[in-house]
């Protein structure tokens, strides 16, 4: 009852790249959809934004990865490269703290590609609803080119 109330919600580019299918990220957590739903951006930027307003909940300490809880209840991880955890932070810059509240488009980690790149790391960013059981129609245009804090990424509605 009252489905036509029911809200489309998007998540914008957190970094510039081209959107790639999760099943495309050479790593078993995201390609296998293990850690939620969404999709990836192969990079070519060098700051991730926030691709919503909500509160950052969750900094990893090598800065890596960060997660979300957005207004409306939906949860989202950000994680950058694949197996960037091994850096330890290197290359890395938190550009806000946990329990930052942040509006689409703050700036949130600064990435040093050349050095990760130079250490053979893939900037293969995942970006993923962890509490994808609360979503319905997850829709993404995968193969286009977005510019981080402008164009849409994920598009869906709450069940």
């Amino acid at each position: 009852m009252f489905h036509f109330l029911k809200k489309n919600f998007e998540l914008t580019a957190p970094i510039d790249g081209k959107i790639i299918d999760l099943s495309q990220v050479p790593d078993q957590i995201f390609s296998g959809k293990m850690a939620g739903d969404g999709v990836a951006i192969d990079t070519t930027g060098d700051i991730v934004l926030a691709p919503a307003d909500g509160t950052v909940i969750l900094i990893l300490k090598t800065d890596h990865a960060f997660g979300m809880v957005l207004k409306n209840g939906t949860e989202i991880l950000v994680h950058v490269g694949v197996d960037t955890v091994e850096l330890n932070g290197e290359g890395l810059e938190r550009l806000v703290e946990e329990g930052t509240c942040v509006k689409v488009g703050d700036p949130i980690i600064k990435l040093d590609r050349k050095f990760i790149e130079e250490k053979g790391y893939s900037l293969i960013t995942s970006i993923i609803i962890t509490n994808s059981e609360i979503i319905k129609d997850i829709k993404y245009n995968e193969g286009k080119m977005v510019k981080a804090g402008k164009n849409q990424l994920i598009m869906y509605k709450l069940k």
